[in-house]
């Protein structure tokens, strides 16, 4: 019997390997016979870069690079020798967590470090994967623009470094000489640039954005620079928003490509040929809810499993009525009376525990 154990984290309690390390651990008893693969999932957001670095048999590097505020930082990114292969995630750089500490000030929140990160995590490689969101910036990438190499000019020829207060004062873009691997961004948003629906309406208030009108217009001035040098308009490409429009700067300046999340890290992790191997898949997360319906995570192992013909079992701290229905089996690991510190203190242990008492319904869907 193969059992593929495809876990995602279970947020600010496991890491998506040790998550997966706590199935395995609690059917070892009681399925002595089984042939357990894990494979630590994400799908493009936090937890990515450990996900894959674990999958894949990475290794860890660090780089001194510069949080949203100005603040040095390290950051640390996944490197895959094998495969030439760097994993990044904006958020070790430019993450709203790392400058809680400061009073919100989207005006000056920059993603200049998630710049510095993305040129040493490039070093070398043959292609970049980067997750993006929990953004503290909404500057459309340029900061990651300026840590790349991009020249900005005023209209009379003479270069300056812009911040979003004066980018408006730029003409035109020189590109840097340093050239850049393949960049795949992993992105499950599909918001534009501007508008209704764009990073700063959407996105902008939980990062202190008042004033719409003024970061919009500093937007589409940048939107206005990129198109002119690229001879191609990128304001409008789902994504685009993301990540306080990061998704723009990304495909702007570093010719990026944007990918579902999911699909990008199941593609990295040889997901679908792993699950043709097994005879069951057991899954997890935090909290299965509506939001697992929509292809993130579980709810993307769920639907590769249900293509394949394969029996799909899932854990998680608490689970939705119409999120279950994804799955063969899903199982809460903790009542809904329970504390929430303390569940979250003894998930490793819940879910061992979870995963060794139910090991006999596994063993008969694995069975068929």
């Amino acid at each position: 019997m193969r059992l593929l154990v495809a876990s995602d984290k279970f947020k600010g309690s496991l890491r998506a390997d040790e998550a997966c390390r706590a199935i395995r651990d609690g059917l070892a008893a009681a399925l002595p016979e089984a042939d357990v693969d894990l494979c630590p999932i994400a799908d493009g957001g936090e937890g990515t870069t450990a996900a894959l670095v674990a999958a894949l048999g990475g290794e860890w590097r660090e780089t001194r690079v510069t949080d949203a505020r100005g603040r040095p930082l390290l950051a640390r990114h996944g490197w895959v020798g094998a495969r030439r292969l760097a994993i990044l995630e904006m958020s070790a750089a430019s993450g709203l967590a790392l400058v809680a500490d400061l009073p919100p000030d989207p005006a000056q929140a920059s993603t200049l470090g998630t710049g510095e990160l993305l040129l040493a995590a490039a070093e070398g490689a043959d292609e970049v994967v980067l997750g993006i969101g929990g953004s503290a910036t909404n500057d459309g990438g340029l900061g990651m623009a300026l840590a790349l190499g991009w020249t900005f000019l005023r209209a009379d020829g003479t270069p300056f470094r812009p911040a979003l207060a004066n980018v408006t004062e730029a003409a035109r873009l020189a590109p840097p000489a340093r050239p850049l691997p393949a960049i795949r961004v992993a992105c499950d948003v599909d918001n534009p640039l501007l508008g209704p629906r764009g990073a700063t309406r959407v996105y902008g208030p939980q990062k202190g954005v008042r004033d719409f009108a003024w970061f919009e217009a500093r937007l589409e001035h940048l939107a206005d620079l990129a198109r002119d040098h690229l001879g191609r308009d990128l304001r409008d490409i789902p994504g685009a928003g993301a990540a306080g429009g990061l998704g723009f700067g990304l495909m702007a300046f570093a010719r990026a490509s944007l990918c579902p999340g999911f699909g990008l890290v199941a593609g990295a992790l040889d997901l679908e040929a792993r699950l043709r191997e097994a005879d069951l898949v057991i899954t997890g997360e935090g909290r299965l809810d509506r939001q697992s319906l929509s292809g993130k995570g579980p709810g993307g192992v769920a639907g590769m499993a249900r293509r394949l013909g394969k029996p799909v079992v899932a854990f998680a701290g608490s689970v939705e009525p119409s999120a279950a229905t994804l799955f063969d089996l899903a199982v809460p690991i903790s009542s809904g009376g329970d504390d929430v510190a303390e569940s979250m203190r003894r998930a490793g242990e819940r879910l061992r525990a979870s995963a060794e008492s139910h090991a006999g319904e596994i063993r008969l869907l694995a069975r068929g």
